[in-house]
């Protein structure tokens, strides 16, 4: 089996943005979508920073469950 190793960039649609740059679709039909956004903002930070331990991401998670969103 042969490996192709990329050497470009991948590509991705455009899609509208919140004005804090949140993709629209993560922030609709929330209760409150500026605490929505500010979450996402929050753990893409942590996520990328490589801090973001399995014990938050659970708790993350069964936050965004529980407020329908």
């Amino acid at each position: 089996m042969v490996v192709k190793s990329r050497t470009h960039k991948r590509k991705f649609k455009r899609v509208k943005k919140t004005k804090g740059g949140v993709p629209v679709k993560y922030v609709k039909g929330s209760k409150n979508p500026k605490a929505t956004e500010k979450e996402i903002k929050n753990t893409r930070k942590l996520y990328r920073a490589g801090k973001l331990t399995p014990k938050m991401m659970d708790r993350i998670s069964r936050r965004r469950a529980r407020s329908g969103k």
